[in-house]
Parts: structure tokens; C-alpha cells; sequence
């Protein structure tokens, strides 16, 4: 069985981490953090592995999964070449969905095989998510060599693969922003409007709540255009126009939201009518 040493082991590679484990697919070896005590707290959460916060006292291994930082992954990456653990052998990975796996270039110099494998799921819960990870989609670029080892692994944990292009990961991961982390800000503007209204907050909650989830629903079931209602589907832009205003006049930086939503959803709401 193939050694995986993790860099970085927060909530992705502390789930990816236990689910290779489990099964059988990968040995954790080492996990490095910047701390020697989060570090120990991430091997006692996998059950498995040696903790260590200087990669002075690391081991070679077969597979690195870099799972820091976004901005951190190059340096990590140098780090672990300028220590000597790394070899044309060696397979580095990182899970960041914004780069590609070309910011693995020292590694990759040396004739590593290099890739980057990003698990689309929100990762608040990992209790959850690591006991029930299998079905979620994994997009996936990288060396040939590198993919050739990551692909099979990834599927054994009940991870669905995709293979994507490293040119086109900025564009991909901005529609996990937009369906996750957006939407989530998107919901507590919602939130602050009701308040603004004089709702209280739990009551606001009661009220976003089968809204957010109903629509949410529909949109996946129906279709985006289907699902669309409100007043731009109605053709009621004097609603609008006068909601507008009383958002911009409530908050300006809320108004400049609202406003920058309408065209889109007028687009959507054109669609809507032809059909």
C-alpha cells in the first residue's frame, strides 16, 4: 500500500485523509502542521498516522496531499523539494479549486507526477461528511501518472470523478462559489432585510427558510427557468423599481446587490416566456 504524508491537515484533509484509510486505499504516514499539538489532534481525529511540525523529522512518502492554503500550496510544495522528499516517484496533490495543479511546478521539475483534486461539498460538518463522503463529486487535473493513482483511490472512497482542465479552474471553481459560499451570504442579506422590516430573527429564519429550500428544490427538479417566480417573472418591474429604491435607501451596498441580480433575472424571466 502506497505511504500518503498530508501537508496541512485541516477539515479537507483530515475527510480525505480518514476515508483513504478506511479504505485501505493509501498508509498515513505523517501529517505535518504548523503546530506540533494541532497536528497530534489531527492524527488522534484519523486514528492513524505520526505527528510532526518540522519537516526536518519527516520521512519520504509516496503520495503528498497538500491540503493548505490556497497561496500556500507553492511554498509548501518548494519546502518539501528543498528537504529532498520528493522524487520522480513521488505523487503531490493539492485540493485547492481555484488552482491548477501547474503550482506544483518544483515538484513537478523533478519529474514528480503532480495533480489537484477538489471535493465539491461543503466541509462545515466533517463529523458528517467524513462518515458519509461516498457520492460526492471530486473534479480532478493533473499528470497522467498522477491521475493513474489518484483516480482508482478516489473512486473506492464512493467518490463520483471528474476530469477538468487545468486552464479552466477559476471559472469552474466560481460556480462552487456561487452555489455555496454566495448563496450563504445571499441568505443572511436576506435575513437582515426581514430585520430591517422589524421581523425578528427567528421569525425571519422561519420565514427564508422553506423559501430558500422549496426554491432551491424547484430549480434542481424543474429547472432554473421553470423555477423562477416572483416579481420579474410577472413582468412587474414597477415593484421593482420601487423595491429598489426602498433597499438602496435602507442599505446602498444592499441596493447595489438587489439592482445588480435584476438583469439576470430578467434574462431568466425572457426565457420564461418563450417557452
Amino acid at each position: 500500500m502506497k505511504t500518503l504524508t498530508v501537508v496541512g491537515a485541516g477539515k479537507v484533509g483530515k475527510v480525505l485523509a480518514k476515508n483513504f484509510q478506511r479504505h485501505a486505499q493509501f498508509s498515513i504516514q505523517q501529517i505535518l502542521n504548523r503546530s506540533l499539538p494541532s497536528a497530534q489532534a489531527a492524527v488522534s481525529w484519523l486514528g492513524t498516522g505520526e505527528a510532526c511540525d518540522d519537516m526536518q523529522c519527516m520521512q519520504p512518502a509516496d503520495i503528498y496531499m497538500l491540503t493548505v492554503a490556497d497561496d500556500q500550496i507553492a511554498s509548501a510544495c518548494a519546502a518539501l523539494v528543498d528537504a529532498g522528499l520528493v522524487n520522480a516517484d513521488s505523487v503531490l496533490f493539492h485540493c485547492s479549486g481555484a488552482k491548477a495543479s501547474t503550482v506544483l511546478s518544483a515538484a513537478n521539475a523533478l519529474g514528480a507526477a503532480v495533480a489537484s483534486v477538489h471535493p465539491v461539498r461543503s466541509f462545515a460538518d466533517i463529523e458528517q461528511l467524513a462518515e458519509h463522503f461516498a457520492s460526492s463529486i471530486c473534479s480532478v487535473e493533473g499528470d497522467e501518472r498522477a491521475l493513474a493513482v489518484l483516480l482508482p483511490a478516489l473512486q473506492a472512497i464512493g467518490a463520483e470523478t471528474v476530469i477538468i482542465s487545468a486552464e479552466s479552474k477559476l471559472l469552474y471553481h466560481a460556480g462552487s462559489v456561487f452555489a455555496s459560499n454566495y448563496l450563504v451570504t445571499l441568505m443572511e442579506t436576506a435575513l437582515q432585510c426581514y430585520q430591517a422590516a422589524g421581523i425578528p430573527l427567528e421569525i425571519a429564519q422561519k420565514m427564508a427558510a422553506p423559501l430558500a429550500r422549496q426554491s432551491l428544490e424547484n430549480a434542481f427538479s424543474m429547472g432554473p427557468v421553470a423555477a423562477l417566480t416572483g416579481p420579474i417573472a410577472r413582468g412587474d418591474m414597477q415593484t421593482v423599481v420601487l423595491q429598489q429604491k426602498a433597499v438602496t435607501d435602507w442599505n446602498a451596498a444592499t441596493g447595489q446587490l438587489y439592482q445588480a441580480f435584476t438583469p439576470p433575472t430578467q434574462a431568466l424571466a425572457a426565457r420564461k416566456k418563450s417557452l
